[in-house]
């Protein structure tokens, strides 16, 4: 995969994190960096028209309102210079952001292969391979998703070296 064209699509989210404490960067920022670095991919962050909260909890109240009708900054809609998406987010009540679902809505993957990476405190995949397989009609998504405990995230570049 390392010699195909690569577009990574991420959402993350810094202040304050579940484990981690306040941050400045997002667990899953931190690993999409990593991919790009080791891949040379091309990279689009998602990002919520109205930023969350810092507060850890605050953020997650208002992020389960946004479910199904998340606004986003900016569509990403032509993808056809590219054979291998990532798709990676944090994890949220079992599966991805909100505002990621909106982004990849827009997206034709048809032909595209895609790849995902979560970041997680002990939710693990959740469902977003599934989910992704949902609403990326077309695709060929691969079975090896990984999930990075976003505690982890800043030492998981062996661990994603491996992987790609």
């Amino acid at each position: 995969m390392k010699d195909k064209k690569s577009l990574i699509i991420y959402f993350s989210r810094a202040d304050e994190n579940y484990a981690v404490g306040y941050i400045e960067k997002g667990n899953t920022q931190i690993v999409a960096e990593y991919v790009k670095e080791l891949t040379g991919a091309d990279m689009f962050k998602v990002e919520p028209l109205i930023p969350y909260s810092k507060d850890y909890d605050t953020c997650i109240n208002e992020a389960k309102q946004r479910v199904g009708n998340a606004p986003i900054k900016e569509y990403l809609s032509d993808i056809s210079k590219y054979e291998v998406i990532y798709i990676m987010s944090p994890i949220y009540w079992g599966t991805y952001a909100p505002e990621l679902e909106t982004a990849l809505k827009k997206i034709d993957f048809t032909g595209k292969t895609i790849r995902i990476i979560t970041t997680h405190e002990g939710s693990g995949l959740g469902t977003v391979v599934n989910d992704v397989k949902n609403i990326c009609v077309g695709a060929n998504i691969l079975d090896d998703a990984l999930a990075i405990k976003g505690s982890s995230a800043i030492n998981s570049k062996s661990i994603i070296e491996e992987w790609v």
